[in-house]
């Protein structure tokens, strides 16, 4: 079934030497019975994926007193992506704890399976199959432990392909300002293989998709631009009469805007600790992080840059202390 001997190439190009390997020749196929078991113990995990049909029943011998899977072994009822996967994922439970069995991830089955590291082992709309190698390993290490399945999931998955959780999409979006899927799925993968999670009608129902998160995430920022504008604004002329909130806002816009670029563009980082009025003046006190902690111009050239831009954008009298 080699890609090359096939006429016309077609679709079984997009799949690497390995899956299609595996897909004839599966090396880890097959039962693990109770004679085999000794002094280990046996756990025989079954998951199905309802939108395709697909189901593995993965197998594991663990030693008890270590928690190592010393045998891993599947038998998988679907496509031939889904075997070659199911065989990647139990090659990889492999002399792993059950703990360390829980971090593989699809996308690094689907990476194992790779003859390139550069060029994926399947086709995006194939990834689905590899799903399945995290949920079965999760069913086999909740019976082990005794827990409930869900227990074993902390977060919130988006994207069951790539693995990446809701709460890690809205930070991306909102630090990174994004206002693509495309730029979601450069920054996180997600999107990026089935692509049932980006919207509506695809292989598998969501209960939120990437778009809903995008108008979420580009509402907020567009909301927090105002926000900014209004406060920076109110700062001209006018930041004596503020609140020390708002005080405090309009700085912080300022050196996020202005200021925070420069000096992560250098490995370094400043804190607004305080805003304090003084007889004669304004004081902002700071903290330095990162490489700017250590750097000879903290407290000279890059002191009076801050110190400058908030005077000038504040028109008030501002004097910047290093805490």
């Amino acid at each position: 079934m080699a890609r090359d001997n096939l006429i016309g190439g077609g679709l079984w190009e997009e799949y690497s030497h390995e899956v299609q390997r595996r897909m004839d020749n599966p090396t880890n196929m097959g039962e693990i019975t109770e004679e085999e078991k000794g002094n280990n113990e046996l756990i025989i995990a079954d998951f199905g994926a309802e939108s395709c049909g697909d189901a593995v029943r993965l197998y594991w011998l663990i030693d008890p007193k270590s928690d190592t899977i010393k045998t891993s072994r599947f038998k998988s009822f679907g496509c031939g992506t889904a075997i070659a996967s199911s065989d990647m994922m139990a090659e990889l439970c492999m002399d792993k704890t059950v703990d360390e069995a829980l971090e593989i991830t699809n996308i690094e089955v689907e990476k194992a399976l790779r003859d390139n590291p550069d060029i994926p082992a399947v086709p995006g709309q194939k990834m689905h199959c590899s799903v399945m190698a995290y949920d079965v390993i999760k069913k086999a290490a909740s019976m082990y432990k005794g827990v409930d399945m869900d227990s074993l999931e902390s977060e919130f998955i988006i994207c069951e392909c790539a693995r990446v959780s809701q709460d890690t999409l809205k930070q991306v979006i909102e630090l990174n300002k994004l206002s693509t899927i495309e730029q979601i799925t450069d920054y996180t993968k997600a999107g990026g293989f089935c692509k049932s999670c980006i919207k509506p009608g695809g292989h598998e129902v969501k209960d939120i998709y990437l778009v809903d998160l995008l108008a979420e995430g580009v509402e907020e920022i567009e909301a927090a631009e105002k926000t900014r504008k209004i406060i920076e604004a109110k700062g001209n002329g006018n930041f004596a009469s503020m609140s020390l909130v708002q005080k405090i806002k309009s700085v912080e816009s300022i050196l996020e805007e202005y200021i925070r670029p420069t000096l992560k563009a250098d490995g370094g980082d400043v804190e607004l600790i305080d805003v304090k009025e003084d007889t004669d003046a304004f004081e902002v006190l700071i903290k330095y992080q990162g490489e700017c902690m250590s750097c000879s111009m903290n407290t000279t050239t890059t002191l009076a840059g801050i110190q400058d831009m908030l005077t000038f954008k504040l028109k008030a009298n501002i004097r910047v202390i290093v805490t």
